[in-house]
């Protein structure tokens, strides 16, 4: 016997015909208990009928889409074309997943978010917060795109990394590590961003560029060359970037100046910024075989 039944007299019909039937459970399995009514389904063809898969609330799946396994679409969600949410995934609130997206594993989508065009969120990844995952990109281990950010066009966002803030990554561009990518900045092309790395502050990482260790872009730098990034014995990250009237930056950590800036006011920078004398001239070294 099949676990539910859809409900022939109780359903909605969508802006461009099709008919949705709420469903009721005709057994107990997992949390849900004979006699519970759920969300809705265009048909059969939409839920599993093994499993503790679910459809609640006012949830609508549709089309070709498929949920199994024990993952639950539940709120005001969508799920429809030919969209599948399987394994122990979780899609609610507002969410949409549609054609050819997969959403599986532990992944959760939700409060709005849109995940579309063949994009996969898988693993533990989380999307949510008025955020698009779309175009072939993929989301997937521990990481999180939220805010309102967009990760399109076969990017990955993987590992702990975090991409929210209204940021965009897309293209073939990868985020992954601990990285963050916030603040509407913008990582595209073939660029990577990876490490305890961060790009925020409206930056642009681009084309090669190649942002990790603990490098920091930010503001009005734009970074566009590989590799932008090494670590120098005091561990601080160096990075050769470009501001958007091509005038060229060196940031070292957090502290950003031009080769000439850094060069000619070396000694109040590093009263400044408490830095020994042997330290910066170890930085003074690296700033000029970088910026040759």
């Amino acid at each position: 016997m099949t676990k539910y039944k859809l409900l022939k007299n109780d359903y909605k019909q969508l802006p461009d015909g099709t008919k949705v039937y709420r469903i009721q459970a005709t057994k107990s399995f997992g949390s849900v208990k004979k006699g519970e009514k759920g969300g809705y389904l265009e048909s059969k063809d939409n839920l599993s009928g093994s499993g503790d898969a679910w459809v609640c609330g006012n949830a609508q799946v549709y089309g070709n889409a498929w949920v199994s396994g024990n993952a639950w679409v539940c709120g005001d969600a969508r799920v429809y074309d030919k969209a599948w949410v399987a394994g122990n995934a979780w899609v609610a609130g507002n969410a949409w997943v549609s054609g050819n997206a997969r959403v599986y594993g532990e992944a959760q989508v939700y409060d709005g978010a849109w995940v579309y065009d063949n994009a996969w969120v898988y693993g533990g990844a989380r999307v949510y917060g008025d955020t698009q995952v779309h175009d072939g990109a993929w989301v997937y281990g521990d990481a999180r795109v939220y805010d309102k950010a967009w990760v399109s066009g076969k990017a990955w966002v993987a590992g702990n990394a975090q991409v929210y803030g209204e940021a965009r990554v897309s293209g073939n561009a990868w985020v992954s590590g601990n990285a963050q990518v916030y603040g509407n900045a913008w990582v595209y092309g073939g660029a990577r961003v990876y490490g305890e790395a961060q790009v925020y502050d409206g930056a642009w990482v681009y084309g090669d560029a190649w942002v990790c260790g603990g490098a920091r872009v930010y503001g009005i730098m734009s970074c566009t060359q590989s590799p932008i990034n090494i670590i120098i014995p005091q561990l601080y990250p160096i990075t050769i970037t470009q501001e958007r009237k091509n005038q060229n930056y060196i940031a070292v950590g957090c502290v950003v100046h031009t080769k000439k800036e850094w060069l000619k006011k070396w000694r109040s920078i590093a009263k400044k910024h408490k830095v020994s004398t042997k330290g910066i001239k170890n930085i003074l070294t690296a700033i000029k075989l970088l910026a040759k």
